[in-house]
């Protein structure tokens, strides 16, 4: 007599939003999209909003029974997501955010790979995708290597280990094991998290076949807002995990001095009536706009002109605020990492 096939782990899946309300109905729906078989459950934490995020939580939470809405008083992104995945109790943990729209299949291939490669994390390719003319073009930028950087879960490339990986799927006793996200930064949590489960021995894994659309910010506000934040947490980073410092990481913030002290120089002098002073200074800045205006002329293909005229200010516009950011952070005080904020 045939015995019964094993049922399916028990999944849960974990978010933490704030000021999400555009899309995080779409989000929740593709969540409960994967039909997973097995044990299934949504933890979301919500944070103080200046939108409807709450009452949409809410409303969302009526509509789906395994969705489950805890409240996130600081607001704090690495808090949130400690909230959430402790507030589970299955033995898959698998991240989402409120700009994440996961493909059907995505959990139970996630799971599949967890299983096959012994990694500690699973993470995905992101695809960026926008409505807006401004949107298209961040979507653009964020997946080119001119934009933010050659990242594998951003730009593409093989499978297989990884130094950090967009969103992630875990076993709970790994995420345990280090104490879950570091409350200590208030961005970047996800690549700090990667870099202790790899210094503790584990295998970060990334894979091309999981792919997530992403939802870009709509306006230059909150696009500059997002990579200043980025660029400010990412000298945190930096000098608490000195190892870690790359060419990557010190341009955009080299650049970002040679561009304002330029300006600033350029201008001075050209007002004192200096102008060999003043075209050499005014070089930098221009040697930058002619460089960036290259790189969206040369990845602006497929895009429609409205958008194209937008790659080369959103390009700028990344590296300038992740700059200015990194630049902010030096005078911040200095994170302990895993200390309590």
């Amino acid at each position: 007599m045939s015995s019964n096939p094993p049922s399916p782990p028990g999944v849960s899946v974990f978010l933490t939003v704030r000021n999400e309300a555009e899309h995080l109905e779409q989000v929740v729906e593709r969540i409960f999209a994967q039909e997973y078989p097995g044990p299934f459950e949504v933890v979301m934490s919500v944070g103080p909003s200046a939108d409807q995020t709450a009452a949409q939580a809410a409303r969302l939470a009526e509509r789906f029974e395994q969705l489950r809405v805890i409240e996130n008083p600081t607001g704090s992104i690495p808090k949130g997501l400690n909230l959430a995945w402790r507030a589970t109790k299955h033995e898959y943990l698998v991240r989402v955010d409120g700009h994440a729209m996961l493909p059907p299949g995505y959990i139970r291939r996630a799971m599949e790979l967890l299983e096959e490669t012994g990694a500690a994390n699973v993470g995905c390719l992101v695809i960026p995708e926008g409505t807006t003319p401004f949107q298209k073009a961040v979507a653009r930028a964020i997946s080119s290597p001119w934009g933010i950087g050659p990242q594998p879960f951003r730009t593409g490339g093989e499978a297989g280990p990884a130094q950090t990986a967009f969103l992630g799927i875990f076993h709970r006793a790994d995420l345990e094991q280090i104490g879950g996200y570091s409350e200590s930064f208030g961005r970047a949590e996800d690549w700090e998290l990667n870099h202790r489960l790899i210094q503790a021995g584990k295998l970060v894994w990334f894979d091309p076949s999981l792919a997530v659309v992403y939802r870009p910010r709509r306006s230059w506000r909150p696009l500059f807002r997002q990579f200043f934040s980025t660029g400010r947490w990412r000298w945190q980073l930096v000098r608490a995990y000195p190892d870690t410092a790359s060419p990557r990481y010190l341009a955009p913030p080299v650049v970002t001095l040679a561009v304002a002290g330029g300006l600033v120089v350029g201008v001075l002098a050209a007002l004192a009536g200096k102008r060999r002073l003043a075209a050499l200074a005014l070089s930098a800045p221009a040697i930058y706009a002619a460089g960036v205006t290259a790189a969206a002329a040369h990845e602006g293909h497929g895009l429609d002109r409205s958008a194209r005229r937008w790659l080369a200010p959103v390009m700028a516009t990344m590296h300038l605020a992740w700059g200015a950011g990194f630049l902010r952070g030096i005078g911040d005080r200095p994170v302990v990492p895993g200390e309590k904020t």
